[in-house]
């Protein structure tokens, strides 16, 4: 019996460590949302830009046009203060990441993030806004 149990602990222990793919693909979605949140911070649209997929950058052409969108559409995304990675899922074979993130001024936005994986690593693939989700006392 002993033996079983150590040999269960080992297993749980394993998994937990690192053997889990899902946790492994959210570090990788988090860490590339994160950096290009980075990026925009000290207006780097050139590194941000790196981080869109191919057809974000086909629409876009230049980091110049990207930024400009970004800070115009999405000035919440461009000077980001407070980023929390939310739940993350797929719908209809797309991976989705949600992300709270709260404005200088304190205001709660929820952006869902879709991502794609390429050989160069997770990219991505468009961005939306969320409804706040209502409050009531």
């Amino acid at each position: 019996m002993t033996r079983l149990y150590a040999f269960l602990m080992t297993l749980v222990l394993a998994f937990w460590v690192g053997g889990n793919p899902a946790t492994a693909q959210d570090r990788g979605i988090e860490d590339t949302i994160g950096q290009q949140l980075e990026a925009f911070k000290t207006d780097d649209v050139g590194t941000a830009f790196g981080f869109a997929s191919p057809l974000i950058k086909n629409i876009f052409r230049t980091p110049e046009n990207f930024g400009a969108m970004v800070q115009q559409g999405y000035p919440m995304v461009w000077r980001p203060g407070e980023v929390t990675f939310l739940e993350q899922r797929e719908i209809a074979g797309a991976i989705w990441q949600k992300v709270r993130i709260i404005d200088g001024t304190g205001r709660v936005h929820i952006l869902d993030y879709q991502m794609i994986q390429s050989p160069d690593g997770w990219q991505i693939n468009g961005v939306q806004l969320l409804r706040e989700p209502e409050v009531s006392a």
